[in-house]
């Protein structure tokens, strides 16, 4: 999914299950930022204390760049969880080994990693680290089908539209990569269509099977779900009964999701500001805004640098507040999520990957 449906979207739910502004803006920064944190290394101090973080997306979301997209430790934790064929720990899919990686919607592996994430409220990143969640989450809908190592299953051909034509727009677009004839990781084969919520469009895998997606109806899902997540979240209780998106607030994500068909995701992502601003939903006006780096992102608040990249000889003036900053709270969630997802999740489930 793109900033549209990570961080306003993300929000929204947010509030709807419950959350204060405060709450669902560190919730919804961190989905989003999940996409933008691409620098990783070790933050050194003039005091000579020092910080290592990991990023959890590359610098840039290019499908020709096989060296990056090749990073397991990167888009299997963070953008393609396997699925397991939909089947609990301890069982098996029909195929073989990769047939445990494709990423399914709220699969069993799915839903064990939402369960640790609501368990562990008592951290100090806990919340820093169920946005991290959230963005995993969701994407087991808008990733389905496609796994985040290099495999043949990840082919696309015979893209279509919403009328079942072929999509010559998307045809033409992938003259340009590589990946219509190589073996693309993730969805590199057909760019950017799973991450638009208006789209409805299919294609045919790499293993000959043809699929049918609805985005809107699968972003709809993927909202209701977590919504429950997050309203378990504030209970405190992995397993309570609750409801999802309430009336009339789900008929007008559904709306939108229908309606704003910008291509861009930074135009959508306005638009949602937009509405979230005008008091469109029930919770009433909100100012929400988004920086990832620069002058009034969380890394400027932490580390006072205004730079996209860091380098190995910058030199930090540390600050106590750094040790309780929203930057370094998600990048020490992300570092439990990563060991998490990779030493003890997916294990139970037959995984060894990264």
């Amino acid at each position: 999914m793109d900033i549209d449906s990570h961080h306003a979207g993300t929000y929204v739910v947010a509030r709807l299950a419950g959350m204060t502004h405060r709450e669902a803006e560190v919730v919804a920064y961190c989905a989003q930022y999940v996409d933008d944190a691409t620098n990783e290394g070790v933050i050194r101090f003039d005091t000579g204390a020092s910080y290592h973080h990991i990023c959890s997306a590359h610098k840039m979301l290019d499908y020709r760049n096989t060296e990056a997209l090749a990073s397991a430790r990167v888009w299997v934790p963070f953008h393609f969880l396997p699925g397991n064929g939909g089947l609990p720990a301890g069982h098996d899919p029909k195929g073989n080994y990769v047939d445990k990686l494709i990423c399914r919607p709220d699969s069993f592996v799915a839903k064990d990693m939402v369960r640790a994430a609501i368990c562990g409220h008592a951290a100090p990143y806990a919340l820093h680290r169920l946005g991290i969640t959230a963005h995993v989450y969701i994407d087991t809908w808008a990733h389905q089908g496609f796994t985040g190592t290099n495999h043949e299953i990840n082919k696309a051909s015979d893209i279509i539209g919403a009328t079942g034509e072929p999509d010559l727009s998307m045809i033409a677009k992938l003259k340009g990569f590589f990946v219509s004839s190589a073996f693309p990781v993730g969805h590199g084969a057909v760019l950017g269509h799973p991450d638009r919520p208006h789209l409805i469009w299919g294609y045919t895998n790499g293993r000959g099977d043809k699929v049918l997606r609805n985005n809107s109806q699968d972003f709809l899902s993927a909202f209701d779900a977590m919504c429950k997540m997050f309203r378990r979240y504030l209970s405190q209780n992995p397993d309570a009964e609750v409801p999802g998106l309430p009336e009339p607030d789900r008929t007008l994500i559904q709306a939108m999701f229908r309606t704003l068909t910008d291509p861009e995701g930074q135009v959508r992502h306005q638009q949602w500001l937009d509405a979230i601003a005008q008091g469109h939903f029930s919770f009433g006006k909100a100012k929400l805004t988004y920086r990832a780096k620069g002058e009034g992102s969380w890394k400027h608040a932490a580390l006072g640098t205004v730079k996209e990249t860091d380098s190995e000889d910058d030199v930090f003036s540390f600050r106590p507040t750094f040790l309780q900053s929203d930057w370094k709270l998600f990048h020490d969630a992300l570092q439990y999520h990563r060991f998490h997802v990779v030493h003890e999740l997916l294990p139970r489930y037959g995984v060894c990957t990264a």
